[in-house]
């Protein structure tokens, strides 16, 4: 059974610091390249195969940057994506989440671009022969989207 569990670095700094490295190993192939984040895991029984870093909070701007990796294609159900945008929209209060999303990717960028982010292309900004995708989702998109109806 697929469930997320949400965790900040005050309430349970090492379950956040946990997810954390297993982010980064899975995107970078290191731990290490994030801080400053409150954390999603996605557990299929009690066992970590995917997890959401929210970070960059500008609370003046409404905005946050979001980080996810998964080991298992299982992982993004429709009760998962609830989840991972009920946290910067609704507990933040967000008015716009960003995700940066490597060019080779696309699985993850067929999905962002299905649920309704809006797509800009950045040549090098993974280095020299890496571009990379900033997808932004607007709280008013995420609210009028299709996968999510009936939303409270």
């Amino acid at each position: 059974m697929i469930g997320v569990k949400f965790s900040d670095p005050q309430k349970s700094p090492e379950f956040n610091e946990a997810v954390g490295e297993f982010v980064s190993n899975v995107i970078y192939g290191e731990g290490g390249h994030f801080s400053s984040f409150c954390s999603l895991a996605v557990l299929d029984g009690g066992d970590l195969i995917a997890g959401v870093l929210y970070h960059h909070f500008s609370r003046r701007d409404g905005v946050m940057e979001m980080s996810a990796a998964s080991i298992d294609k299982r992982w993004l159900t429709r009760p998962v994506l609830k989840a991972m945008f009920t946290v910067p929209f609704e507990l933040f209060g967000c008015q716009l989440a960003v995700l940066r999303v490597s060019e080779h990717n696309a699985p993850m960028l067929r999905i962002a671009k299905a649920y309704g982010f809006k797509e800009y292309v950045i040549p090098r900004l993974r280095g020299r022969s890496e571009a990379e995708h900033i997808l932004t989702l607007a709280d008013d998109d995420w609210r009028a989207n299709r996968f999510d109806r009936g939303r409270s």
